[in-house]
């Protein structure tokens, strides 16, 4: 993902990918459609996290008293746990959303209705009340989920398969996108919903995607036939099948659900709960069921092995480091001062730091990863991966500070979430990529489409595993809490760093 904009634009004397002849950038003209979709799906997106957290605690005493009202007054531990399952389903569902791609209705067409559902859920999320918040918050999260496999399957479409020598750049710019996306929303969405009405916020990234939408509907005709194939449809049986054992399900929880209503024992938790449970539940269930696959070979089993490590290792990252959208956009609302050099500004922009530090340090990083290659000293994946580790948890160390300085009411400098941000994306930068790299590196013949979903997975797990943290009654908004993390996390970046030896013997001759 951290790959040069730059990539030898020289080389486009190849011939026209799928796409059309068009060009965009040097690439075929289909990537400006994928690019400008995914850049307003993402503006949607980090808009409506921007607003997240702060709307639910908007009226509450968690929130910050100078701040409108007008939100569900929820705590800061609830708000925590729900932001955390928001982002750990968008994740988890990105595999059932592959899935679709593959069986159902191919990827092109599963876009338009993941955008269709998007759309809905943000539209849903602008009327008052906690019933249509709920709802809007389940239907964005399964139009991610949907979208999020399916847009990068069809970037990969227009190229003439993985040898083209235009491919890596393409999916850099792709990448750009997003963080364009991601850093406009809070700018543009935080400064409305938060200073003038949530659900008008709301309502702008519904519009938003919407834009996203027409784009694609216009520009689809540049894109790879490719992209409107099935690739294996369900047969009549299978259908059946899936559609007998979806609704067995439905009709049970909805009972369950419906006795829980009717004995008058039902809280917010008989929600949150299970699905924080499923959230862990499923990706150790499908690690456990690759690992224990008998038609793996030894080398692929040993692969597993190694694999293992990696996934664990970046399920205690995604932990951390997603907090920035709950625990730290929190603090930027309540405890941190609301101006810089003179210029007032709301707490939701907080959300636009990462993706400019992406933007501003990711060609650097690459750079950097380059003239080491070039000497020999590039670091391995095992020592990224110890480094990322090491970041994360030293940025929530780092974090401690403010936090302390903050507790006699104390309002504190903007920079010192900046610079927290800043260490968490050099972090970000040194694990993701590599992370993406190595998924499909090890990933066993028999499983190599899905286990991009299960690096995926480890989002879910870490970020069930805060919910659950605050659903228990742990304080992640607390000092000690957020320092034992920051400890947690660089004695797992150095635990990586001294078995570093064991897990590229796992590896095989995956380097």
């Amino acid at each position: 993902m951290a790959s040069s904009l730059t990539k030898d634009a020289a080389r486009q004397s190849s011939p026209a990918a799928p796409g059309g002849a068009k060009s965009f950038f040097g690439h075929p003209r289909g990537l400006a459609t994928l690019f400008m979709t995914e850049m307003w799906e993402r503006f949607s997106f980090y808009g409506m996290r921007a607003l997240l957290p702060l709307y639910l605690i908007a009226g509450g005493p968690a929130a910050d008293k100078g701040s409108q009202g007008g939100g569900l007054a929820m705590t800061a531990a609830t708000a925590t746990a729900i932001y955390s399952i928001y982002m750990a389903m968008v994740y988890l569902l990105a595999m059932p959303g592959g899935w679709f791609g593959d069986r159902v209705w191919g990827p092109r067409k599963t876009v338009v209705v993941s955008t269709a559902i998007i759309m809905a859920g943000h539209l849903t999320l602008a009327i008052p009340g906690e019933g249509p918040f709920f709802a809007g918050l389940v239907l964005v999260a399964v139009g991610s989920g949907l979208l999020k496999a399916n847009i990068s399957t069809m970037v990969g479409h227009l190229y003439d398969g993985p040898e083209d020598p235009r491919r890596d750049g393409g999916f850099t710019v792709f990448y750009m996108g997003i963080n364009i996306g991601a850093f406009a929303a809070p700018l543009v969405i935080g400064t409305v919903g938060q200073n003038y009405s949530w659900h008008l916020g709301f309502a702008l990234a519904a519009v938003g995607m919407a834009l996203g939408l027409v784009q694609f509907l216009l520009g689809t005709r540049h894109l790879s036939e490719r992209s409107s194939v099935v690739p294996k449809p369900l047969s009549r049986t299978e259908r059946n099948a899936t559609l007998r054992k979806s609704m067995a399900w439905l009709v049970a929880a909805a009972a369950a659900y419906a006795v829980l209503i009717a004995t008058g024992v039902y809280t917010l938790n008989w929600a949150l709960v299970p699905i924080t449970v499923v959230g862990l539940v499923i990706p150790v269930g499908v690690l456990v069921r690759i690992k224990r696959d008998r038609e793996l070979s030894a080398t692929e089993q040993s692969k597993m092995s190694g694999y293992i490590w990696f996934f664990v290792a970046a399920a205690v990252f995604w932990m951390i480091y997603d907090q920035g959208g709950s625990t730290m956009s929190i603090f930027g609302d309540t405890k941190t001062r609301g101006t810089l050099f003179g210029f007032g500004f709301p707490s939701s922009w907080y959300q636009s730091v990462n993706p400019l530090w992406i933007m501003a340090l990711a060609p650097v990083l690459a750079w950097v990863w380059v003239w080491l290659a070039r000497r020999n000293r590039e670091p391995s994946t095992t020592v990224k991966f110890a480094m990322g580790l090491f970041l994360i948890g030293a940025s929530f160390l780092v974090f401690v500070v403010p936090m302390a300085m903050a507790s006699d009411g104390t309002r504190v400098s903007p920079m010192w979430l900046v610079s927290i941000y800043m260490i968490q994306t050099v972090g970000e930068l040194a694990l993701s990529p590599v992370g993406l790299s190595v998924t499909t590196k090890m990933a066993p013949g028999k499983y190599g489409s899905q286990m991009m979903g299960v690096w995926f997975l480890a989002v879910t797990a870490g970020d069930c595993t805060t919910s659950l943290l605050s659903l228990a009654g742990v304080d992640l908004n607390g000092t000690n809490v957020v320092a034992f993390e920051g400890i947690l996390a660089c004695v797992a970046g150095y635990a990586i760093w001294m078995y570093r030896r064991k897990v590229v013997a796992l590896m095989g001759d995956v380097r």
